[in-house]
C-alpha cells in the first residue's frame, strides 16, 4: 500500500503510543527520519554508536551492531524499526539476521529496511535480510534507493572530496547513467512506510527524476559552483586502488568498484515514480539539491559566530 495525499498526516490519537527505533540515526536518512517522526507525534528512540543523541528525539541509546549486549536495550518496547546496515561490512546479513530474530521475539511488528537499488531479494548480504523480512516480519517495507545525490556534495564522501578539493571525480562508471536521489526524498518515503496506518508490505525502488552520468553530474556542479569540474573514466582496478588509498577497507572497495562497472553496463539507468506515488510530490533534481546545498553553505559561512 502507498499513500499520495501530498502531505504527511498530522498528529492523531494513538500515534503517541507507537515507539519507533531508528538505527543509523546520525546518518544521511536516519537523522531526517527521526526528526520527522518526532514532529508527527510518534515516540522515537534513536540508536547510534555514540552515547550522545544526534538530534531532537527524547530517547537515545548507544547501539553497536557487533555488540549484542546493546541490542535488547535498543529494542525494549519498540513497535517499529528503521534499519540501516552496519557501514563497510561486505555481508551485513550475518550481523543483522540475529538482531531481526531477536526483535521479532520481543514483539516488534513493522520493519523498514534501507537497502539499495542494485541488491535484489536473496542476494548475499542485504538481499538475505530482505528475504528474511518478507518471509518472517508481520509488517515490512524494503527501500531500494538509487545512489545518493549528497555523495557529491560533502567531502566526507570520496566522490565529494575529489570534486570539491580537486575539481574532478574518477570512477569506472564510464558513460553509464544513474537515477541519483535526494536523501530527503528517501527519508520522506521511509517516514510514510513507518507512519501509515497500513503497512506497505512491498519494495520501493526510489530514484530522482532523471538519470545522469557522472560526467553530467560534474557539469551540473560546474554550473552551480562556477568552478570547473570533470569526470575521469578509469578501470575497475584503478577505482578500487583509489578507494583503498582513501581509507576504505579493501573488500568493500572491491564491492563498490564492481557496482561502478554495473553502472557502466546500464544497470542503474532508470527512473521511478515512487517518490511521487508515496509522498504526493515529485522528487528533487540534482541541480535543485546542489543549489540548495550551496545556499546553505554560503549562509553558514557568512553567519557571524
Amino acid at each position: 500500500m502507498t499513500s499520495s495525499s501530498g502531505s504527511l498526516p498530522q498528529r492523531d490519537r494513538g500515534r503517541e503510543d507507537i515507539r519507533v527505533l531508528v538505527t543509523g540515526a546520525s546518518g544521511n536518512t536516519g537523522r531526517q527520519i527521526a526528526r520527522r517522526l518526532v514532529d508527527l507525534g510518534l515516540r522515537v528512540r534513536t540508536a547510534t554508536r555514540s552515547h550522545e543523541a544526534p538530534g531532537a528525539a527524547p530517547e537515545h541509546v548507544r547501539f553497536e551492531w557487533t555488540d549484542p549486549s546493546s541490542h535488547d536495550e535498543a529494542l525494549r518496547g519498540a513497535d517499529r524499526i528503521y534499519l540501516v546496515a552496519p557501514a563497510y561490512v561486505d555481508d551485513p546479513s550475518t550481523i543483522m539476521l540475529p538482531f531481526l530474530a531477536r526483535a521479532l521475539d520481543l514483539g516488534v511488528q513493522r520493519f523498514v529496511l534501507l537497502s539499495a537499488s542494485v541488491i535484489p531479494e536473496g542476494a548475499p548480504g542485504l538481499g538475505l535480510v530482505h528475504r528474511f523480512m518478507r518471509e518472517r516480519a508481520p509488517e515490512w517495507t524494503v527501500l531500494q534507493p538509487s545512489w545518493f545525490m549528497q555523495n557529491f556534495l560533502t567531502e566526507k564522501h570520496h566522490h565529494g572530496a575529489g570534486l570539491l578539493r580537486e575539481g574532478r571525480i574518477a570512477t569506472a562508471t564510464g558513460d553509464g547513467r544513474v537515477g541519483f536521489v535526494d536523501t530527503v526524498d528517501i527519508a520522506e518515503v521511509a517516514v510514510r512506510a513507518l507512519c501509515d496506518a497500513q503497512s506497505h508490505d512491498t519494495v520501493h525502488v526510489i530514484t530522482g527524476p532523471e538519470a545522469l552520468s557522472y560526467g553530467e553530474i560534474a557539469s551540473i556542479l560546474s554550473r552551480v559552483t562556477g568552478r570547473p569540474m570533470r569526470h575521469e573514466a578509469i578501470d575497475i582496478a584503478d577505482s578500487c586502488r583509489r578507494m583503498v588509498a582513501s581509507g576504505m577497507p579493501e573488500r568493500y572497495a572491491q564491492f563498490l568498484a564492481h557496482l561502478e562497472d554495473l553502472i557502466r553496463q546500464g544497470a542503474e539507468d532508470r527512473v521511478t515514480s515512487t517518490v511521487l506515488n508515496v509522498t504526493g510530490r515529485p522528487p528533487k533534481t540534482f541541480e535543485e539539491v546542489a543549489r540548495t546545498h550551496l545556499r546553505a553553505e554560503t549562509a553558514n559561512s557568512t553567519t557571524p559566530p
